[in-house]
């Protein structure tokens, strides 16, 4: 293959260049403007007019409500996921209302619109940054009601509100979790880099605004570690649920930049990495993360983080090590656990173990999923029910799994749009054919989610048994060479080169496990005999009393 049919392969279309997690669900940006969803359905989040749930990466059709008024085809820059919800971002871009109300009609119609240049979300609320450097928040926002008194609550707003706090400064990034907001703000009236001062605010039960206290706040405040006067200066932001992590470089550190992740909030499943399961009040730094790594990307689950570096590593930590997954996992080997200290996620591949060239990480409430090789493919490791992982499969994943992408589907399927015209195709034979394809799509469809359903159980059948007998759960590489390379397979032999290439300490194990099995089987042949006897003595005794 010569060098231009390689770069032609890699089109925008199959690069994502953005990712986003919600509860149950992932959204995919790709560079041709297009949007991807899969993983639950439930409240429609997925965008596919229904909720039912995408085991693998769909587009979404916006059709009529992607149109903009000249009748071009909109393209999408940026997406943001809520727990329940989703937010795509188009090129033309969202106008927002004037946030004077006092100004005259005549004058409002003089201004030009205010127009959104980034969004995001969290829990059930949504946020976004105008062309200005305003913040706007809807849905279940952090602010006083008319019944609270002055005190914290999250007032439910349909409509986009001005945060006024930052009036005469421009803010850079944001972030929020189930309950609190955090913001990167320029110190002056515009920003000019490196000048970034963190706000916080919204719920604070566990310390998640990093102000010292649990007092909840509902107006931004300066988390002081990294006010104007401060050394370091943050450049990423993220918020789980109830914990927050900056990613910050320390100026006084001289021509080498000294990268920190810093964590804050609640602690007990491990997720702010400080080695402990204690909730911290104040900012502290993750320990064990290696000091000549620079750190480019943070992302925060429901209870889990997740942090990549420049040189391709990725850690984790926080619930299940680092994966997320709840307590109810059916993991159970000896790594179960939460990891109360960054782990290294290591990729199985020619590259491994640092993941070619990753482009970001996104963290949902339970899963993982990281793009990679310049955004042309995707990991993803966690919980897996309802697809979230996009790899055809509803069980939980212990270790980064590929995912199908570029999706498959739309190779097949005729396009409704031409993407140069915005026109539909509707010209009746070929319209005939599309139909005749997508109903022999629609069928092949749904034999291979029947197959794809008996694959899963299988899988998780041998994962299990598997599980019993070694004590961790079953990989590829633990597949026998023999049976893959071919489609024979020598069970005795295979089992006998197993054991000799085991170590004492498996031996043993496998010792225990077969002397527990043989010790129930002994015992269930026992009771089947006693019960046997029993029946025998019972229909002696009846038949002696007639």
């Amino acid at each position: 293959m010569d060098g231009s049919t390689a770069s032609d392969s890699r089109d925008s279309s199959h690069k994502v260049i953005a990712i986003a997690a919600g509860e149950a669900h992932t959204l995919a940006l790709t560079g041709d403007g297009n949007v991807y969803a899969w993983g639950r359905g439930t409240f429609g989040r997925l965008g596919t007019g229904s909720e039912a749930d995408e085991h693998f990466p769909v587009p979404i059709d916006f059709d009529f409500g992607r149109r903009s008024q000249q009748g071009k085809l909109l393209k999408f820059v940026e997406i943001a996921a809520g727990a329940y919800h989703s937010l795509a971002l188009a090129d033309r871009f969202l106008e927002l209302g004037s946030p004077d109300s006092f100004t005259d009609e005549s004058e409002a119609n003089s201004r030009t619109p205010l127009k959104v240049s980034s969004v995001k979300a969290g829990g059930m609320m949504s946020l976004a940054i105008d062309n200005l450097g305003a913040l706007w928040m809807w849905g279940n926002c952090p602010q006083q009601s008319s019944s609270s008194d002055g005190e914290f609550s999250l007032v439910r707003s349909s409509t986009p509100m001005p945060v006024w706090s930052f009036h005469g400064h421009t803010v850079v990034k944001v972030a929020c979790g189930n309950e609190h907001v955090v913001a990167l703000v320029s110190a002056g009236e515009t920003y000019k880099g490196g000048d970034l001062v963190c706000y916080s605010w919204g719920g604070n039960n566990h310390g998640q605004l990093g102000l010292g206290d649990t007092e909840s706040r509902l107006h931004p405040e300066i988390v002081e570690k990294f006010n104007q006067s401060s050394s370091w200066a943050v450049y990423a932001v993220a918020c789980g649920a109830f914990h927050t992590a900056l990613l910050a470089v320390d100026d006084r550190s001289g021509d080498t930049l000294r990268s920190v992740c810093w964590t804050f909030g609640l602690g007990e499943n491990g997720q702010l990495g400080h080695g402990t399961t204690r909730s911290a009040l104040l900012p502290e730094p993750v320990k064990g993360l290696p000091h000549n790594e620079f750190l480019i990307i943070v992302d925060c689950g429901l209870f889990h983080t997740s942090v990549v570096s420049l040189a391709g590593d990725v850690w984790s930590w926080g619930m299940e090590k680092g994966l997320g997954l709840c307590p109810d996992a059916s993991f159970t080997g000896t790594d179960a656990g939460d990891a109360i200290s960054p782990l290294l996620i290591s990729f199985d591949g020619p590259s491994g173990p640092k993941f070619p060239g990753p482009v970001q990480v996104a963290c949902g409430a339970a899963h993982t999923v990281l793009v990679a090789d310049d955004g042309y493919k995707l990991w993803s490791w966690g919980r897996g029910r309802s697809g979230v992982l996009g790899n055809g499969k509803t069980f939980d994943c212990f270790a980064p799994t590929i995912l199908l992408w570029p999706p498959q589907l739309k190779d097949f399927k005729e396009k409704k749009f031409d993407i140069s015209t915005g026109v539909k195709n509707s010209k009746g034979p070929e319209l005939a054919r599309a139909t005749e394809m997508e109903k022999t799509l629609s069928a092949a469809m749904e034999e291979m989610k029947l197959l794809q359903s008996k694959l899963s159980v299988m899988e998780k059948y041998t994962s299990i048994l598997h599980g019993s007998i070694f004590g961790k759960p079953f990989e590829e590489r633990d597949m026998p060479t023999s049976l893959q390379n071919s489609s024979t397979f020598d069970i005795a032999k295979e089992w006998e080169s197993m054991l000799e290439s085991s170590d004492r300490a498996k031996l043993i194990r496998l010792e225990m496990f077969y002397r527990n099995m043989l010790a129930g089987i002994k015992d269930k042949i026992l009771k089947k005999r006693i019960q046997e006897i029993v029946k025998e003595c019972v229909g002696s005794s009846t038949r002696g009393n007639y």
